[in-house]
């Protein structure tokens, strides 16, 4: 008897599962609003030199600077750039009044014109953003790579709690660690909200990072291991929209709440209440077999089976059945893989490569347009929420044309076209915003699918001794992707068209290595390492 076998036994997919699923569900929502946070937390407003003028520069104008209206003020005191828009990081160090007369303008060359940066730091268009940490801490012209690496630095945390948390989740329980991983969510984000100064924000949303890695991981498995196999692909694509609709909840939430800190605090604080009824979650009966706790998961089913209304059935089951009945499938876990074995081996090898590559290139393109929303003129409240909304139907279409097409073609094809779109974006107008955002969205929605087909693909291709492993590492990659992805948008330094570029560029060259993959569409999942190297 399987624990699949006992899993029915106990009500199958009953109302013990829904419930769990449901509450496991929430916090899903808000792992997208941490994930792009940054694009409201961290927004650049307009801004410029705060206004300087000597009282010995008023170019013969007595009292000139309380008579002038601010346009004019600025007119004189701040260069403009080559689209006749105010300098961000000069001023002009004496006051240009002679600008005031456009006769005069022509012969602005014939007058001293010098620059310097803005030495009493900088006023900030406060209309669509009251606060954010860049007019919080002036992270602006020099301090402008600073916002950049505040999201790689999150982003690291994320890598570093998969391969802390993960494994702890492995030897303490799901439970206990998404428990944990809640209580740290809740404290690390409110304390990130009340932060006096740029270094202790990056540790809070470090800790963050790790806290979300902590809990999303666990979730996944709790909720897999709860659910009937026939019903796994329909609660994991519920799982999936999930996430979706909070990046459309974001939108709403950062459009109603302006202030950087108050939206950081209404992201982290319902951590605290998902704490407090994460009590009642049933802790992974299977994972306690497996780690040869029999006695602990024997009152775990009997109250599932009395939640799902088959109390009779669950007093049936002692550690001795489940023992006994389950000896095959616990003699099977003894075999210990490292992921070693994914190298060791030609064919496996082949696949391992590919599929990095993939991973990384993918979350590299991804959020590297995620977290770009104010490149494109538009309303970035608008943007997330079409962002957000692009995930359905994309993920949708990956769905059919993995069914019909195959997984391989999908995948390539998906990574091609969004490369091909973003690389085309940079020679759009910036004038042409519906062009431009129409471009990003279906590049967004092209990369949402990819995630969605690399997924079902690794867990198709690795045998399954190690597909765990190879889906960990996948999942890895992914992550270093992220941590990169913001600090390639620092090469604008040199060209502005870099980043979009290397944006483009990496999704394609990935997806011509997906063309080098075996297609899986319906072929058996291989068992062994032997099954995989047959077949190659």
């Amino acid at each position: 008897m399987t624990f699949a076998e006992f899993l029915e036994q106990v009500g199958g997919m009953g109302r013990f599962q829904y419930v769990q699923t449901l509450l496991l569900t929430i916090p899903v929502l808000l792992m997208a609003s941490h994930n792009l946070l940054q694009n409201f937390t961290a927004a650049i407003p307009g801004h410029h030199c705060r206004i300087h003028i000597a009282t010995n520069t008023t170019g013969g104008y007595p009292n000139a600077t309380h008579l002038l209206g601010a346009e004019d003020l600025l007119r004189v005191a701040i260069p403009t750039n080559s689209r006749q828009q105010p300098e961000k990081c000069l001023r002009f160090v004496y006051a240009q009044w002679h600008l005031l007369n456009h006769t005069e303008a022509n012969e602005a060359n014939k007058t001293k014109m010098d620059t310097e940066p803005c030495a009493d730091g900088w006023v900030y268009d406060r209309t669509t953003y009251s606060s954010t940490i860049i007019t919080e801490w002036d992270l602006v012209c020099d301090l402008r790579k600073l916002r950049e690496m505040a999201q790689s630095i999150y982003m690291t945390g994320v890598l570093l709690g998969a391969l802390v948390l993960g494994g702890l989740a492995d030897r303490f329980g799901r439970k206990a660690i998404i428990m944990w991983s809640f209580l740290q969510m809740a404290v690390t984000g409110s304390c990130a909200a009340f932060s006096p100064n740029y270094v202790s924000f990056c540790i809070f949303r470090f800790l963050s990072g790790m806290a979300l890695s902590g809990f999303g991981l666990s979730i996944a498995c709790l909720i897999v291991e709860w659910i009937p196999t026939q019903f796994r692909t329909i609660t994991i694509a519920f799982t999936g929209f999930a996430y979706t609709a909070g990046q459309i909840l974001l939108a709403g939430v950062s459009y109603s709440v302006r202030d950087w800190r108050w939206l950081q605090l209404a992201v982290s604080a319902p951590f605290f209440l998902f704490l407090l009824y994460s009590w009642w979650f049933a802790e992974s009966a299977r994972w306690l077999l497996l780690s040869k706790k029999a006695d602990r998961a024997v009152p775990i089913l009997q109250r599932v089976a009395r939640i799902n209304g088959k109390e009779e059935a669950g007093a049936q089951i002692t550690a001795e059945i489940l023992l006994s009945n389950m000896e095959s499938e616990l003699a099977s876990v003894k075999a210990s893989y490292t992921i070693s074995d994914l190298v060791r081996t030609p064919a496996i090898r082949h696949i391992f490569c590919c599929l990095s590559v993939v991973w990384f290139s993918t979350s590299f393109s991804y959020y590297g347009l995620a977290m770009d929303l104010q490149n494109f003129g538009v309303s970035i409240y608008l943007l997330q929420l079409i962002f957000g909304a692009v995930d359905i139907p994309a993920k949708v279409i990956g769905t059919i044309t993995m069914s019909y097409i195959g997984r391989k073609v999908s995948l390539a094809s998906f990574l091609i076209v969004s490369g091909l779109v973003i690389i085309i974006n940079i020679f759009v107008p910036t004038e042409l915003q519906g062009v431009r955002t129409a471009l990003a969205v279906i590049g967004k929605g092209c990369l949402s699918a990819a995630f969605n087909c690399v997924f079902l693909f690794t867990t198709e291709l690795y045998p399954t001794p190690i597909r765990q492993t190879g889906l960990g590492f996948g999942s890895t990659m992914a992550r270093v992707g992220g941590i990169v992805s913001p600090l390639a948008k620092m090469m604008e330094d040199y060209y502005s068209f870099l980043p979009p570029a290397v944006y483009g560029v990496v999704p394609i060259v990935s997806g011509i290595t997906a063309c080098f993959l075996p297609e899986t569409l319906n072929i058996p999942l291989p068992d062994t390492v032997e099954e995989v190297e047959e077949e190659w």
